[in-house]
């Protein structure tokens, strides 16, 4: 597969201009889909303007400065998405998580450094390993194992420490919930959880919401009970 990537075939999460050079970096395959991922380099060069062309980038990465949910960047075209978070280490000392806006777009949210040690995943699955244990994989394509696992579903949410992946906290899907939206008409907003509709068909399931929507249960990401467990796009104070 071609590194590159027509400007005009970027995934439409990308906040970037679709005039301008022919091609693109494509995101390294990784945890994250091409639509829902937009490379480091755009990260630093668009988004973040800290430099100026690829190869400022690349000596950027190379000093260590820049780290990725706890763990140092060395590729440009690592691909980053959902609640992954970003760390530029002094003099720079900046932090961002990665959440979809309003319009879908994959921006930046500043967070204080406390969160930089901090991710909210989605079990994706899970399944019985060797030793009794259970291991769940999140949406960012980690794996968890844990042996006090069977009190988790698919489509909860755990809050784990970065880059121990200790898991600091059970979120689990719920009516009364607090869950971030990550696609979908209402993408970016925070709603509360009323109800959960099972659908015996082929059809995915439907989370209804008491702020009157409703979208299917891929697309939620519970964030926490009274308040967030982390900074979010939707500006809802901690």
């Amino acid at each position: 597969m071609t590194r590159r990537l027509k400007r005009g075939a970027a995934p439409r999460s990308w906040t970037v201009p679709r005039k301008g050079t022919k091609w693109i970096l494509r995101p390294s395959p990784g945890p994250h889909p091409q639509e829902r991922s937009i490379p480091l380099l755009l990260v630093l060069r668009e988004l973040r303007q800290l430099v100026a062309s690829a190869r400022e980038a690349r000596v950027l990465l190379g000093s260590g400065l820049v780290r990725v949910d706890g763990g140092v960047a060395r590729d440009l075209a690592r691909g980053v998405g959902l609640m992954d978070t970003i760390s530029l280490a002094p003099p720079l000392d900046q932090h961002f998580r990665v959440v979809p806006d309003r319009r879908g777009k994959l921006s930046l949210i500043a967070i204080p450094s406390t969160e930089a040690i901090v991710k909210i995943g989605r079990v994706a699955s899970k399944h019985a390993a060797m030793g009794g244990r259970v291991q769940m994989t999140l949406h960012d394509g980690r794996n968890l194992l844990s042996e006090a696992a069977t009190s988790v579903k698919v489509g909860d949410s755990l809050k784990i420490e970065l880059p121990s992946q200790k898991v600091l906290a059970h979120l689990p899907l719920r009516a009364g919930a607090l869950a971030f939206v990550a696609g979908g008409s209402h993408v970016g907003e925070l709603g509360r959880v009323e109800r959960i509709e099972v659908r015996n068909s082929s059809q995915p399931n439907l989370v209804h919401f008491a702020e009157g929507f409703s979208t299917i249960k891929e697309y939620v990401y519970v964030v926490g009970d009274r308040a967030p467990e982390v900074t979010l796009a939707a500006g809802v104070d901690r």
